[in-house]
């Protein structure tokens, strides 16, 4: 497949759903030492298949590049996602009957913040996390945990051993270029009788609230329910249940069994869901087409806001260096000359700069230093945790400005 064809149906894609330009890999930050060496950057244009609807990156980066050893983005530093996925974990057991003779695996397991808690509970997991750094941290968790890319082959490799009766996939299924491989393997190791569930960010969401930001290179697809249901049954597998979750700004959790497994009913939620976004057209182009100009008008929106807040010598310092904050600097084009720097809780991030504007990530401890007039939070779908954090801006008149479900300076 070419990157000009639908990584999916494989027809060729001349729809654009967004043009953001061009941008650096949105998770490879600058070490201080790198700062005089050439960047490079890619076109970052979001297609959307005329024909299955699935939107979708072109790949110019391989997997191994975007996911290398030094991948900064460790789960564990959100204190909101991991009581996520304590919930998940007390919810799934008990919905599923899982005990210590059951076998959970997590596809991107990361640092092991979600299958701790099942390990806590003594039910036997397995993580399948690429990079070395959080598959490491994973296992100082003591989370047994294997540093390697899913697909069909390791899907072949592990069938005897490691079928599983939960298959998780969180936030993994957008940052597979071979979507089809990826499904298919999921297909070969759950269990005959197992369940999958998958989160991700869902498509309507991002067009509702603008949410072009999430668009960046390491995300390759992204989905509706319409087409992620139709990439399952292309590979024998039925989506069951589906919830919808107020992560990531608006995310699904889909549940999946083999075809041929009928013991789990349809859940009418799934017809529900179906039919309200073929309702608002996500089974037509014209929905597609339109999102491009409310990105525009967005960029116009932010750009207003740094250069009134210099312009009346304001300080402005950011919190957060998650890759929608790098699409949204670098697409918006704000550089160190309106964002003063921007802070991070992980130490994995600190003392380097942002890819492309290469505004400087300093610790948390910095805000309380220079009190700076507005903080900028850019991973906004942690809003609420990051404003009960930094909540002793107020004692200085210090004030959160957020970018979704609609610009606000609070």
């Amino acid at each position: 497949m070419s990157s000009t064809d639908c990584r999916f149906c494989g027809t060729t894609l001349s729809t654009t759903f967004a043009d953001l330009g061009v941008s650096p890999i949105a998770n490879d930050f600058i070490a201080a030492e790198r700062l005089d060496r050439m960047e490079p950057f890619y076109p970052l244009r979001a297609y959307v298949c005329d024909r299955c609807f699935l939107v979708q990156l072109g790949q110019f980066e391989s997997p191994e590049a975007i996911f290398a050893d030094d991948y900064a983005y460790f789960s564990s530093y959100s204190t909101s996602w991991l009581e996520h996925s304590e919930r998940y974990t007390d919810y799934i057991i008990e919905r599923l009957s899982l005990g210590p003779a059951s076998k959970v695996v997590e596809l991107a397991s990361n640092d092991g913040y979600l299958l701790q808690y099942f390990v806590a509970r003594g039910i036997p997991v397995l993580g399948i996390e690429p990079t070395r750094g959080t598959a490491e941290a994973a296992q100082l968790k003591g989370v047994p945990t294997l540093q390697r890319f899913f697909g069909t082959q390791l899907a072949h490799d592990l069938r005897d051993e490691a079928r599983a009766d939960l298959l998780i996939g969180n936030n993994v299924l957008a940052h597979v270029p071979d979507l089809n491989d990826f499904v298919a393997g999921m297909k070969i190791l759950l269990a005959d009788e197992g369940v999958i569930t998958m989160e991700f960010p869902h498509l309507q969401q991002l067009v509702d609230h603008v949410q072009f930001d999430t668009i960046y290179h390491e995300h390759f697809s992204y989905f509706s329910f319409l087409t992620v249901r139709a990439v399952f049954a292309r590979h024998g597998l039925e989506l069951f249940d589906v919830e919808e979750l107020p992560t990531h700004g608006g995310s699904l959790r889909i549940f999946g069994r083999h075809v041929e497994e009928d013991s789990e009913p349809v859940s009418e939620r799934v017809e529900a869901l179906a039919a309200r976004e073929r309702e608002l057209g996500y089974d037509d182009l014209a929905i597609y087409r339109s999102f491009s100009e409310h990105v525009r008008a967005t960029k116009r929106e932010v750009l207003r806001f740094f250069i009134d807040a210099k312009e009346q010598g304001h300080s402005v310092a950011g919190y957060g260096a998650p890759a929608k904050g790098n699409t949204l600097l670098n697409y918006c084009g704000v550089g160190p000359d309106l964002l003063d720097y921007t802070v991070d809780l992980s130490p994995h991030k600190q003392g380097s700069y942002l890819p492309g504007t290469r505004i400087a990530i300093l610790a948390p401890d910095a805000i309380t230093e220079t009190r700076p007039d507005y903080l900028f939070i850019l991973p906004w779908n942690l809003r609420d945790e990051i404003m009960e954090q930094m909540r002793h801006i107020r004692d200085w008149g210090g004030r959160f400005v957020v970018r979704t479900p609609r610009f606000e300076v609070l």
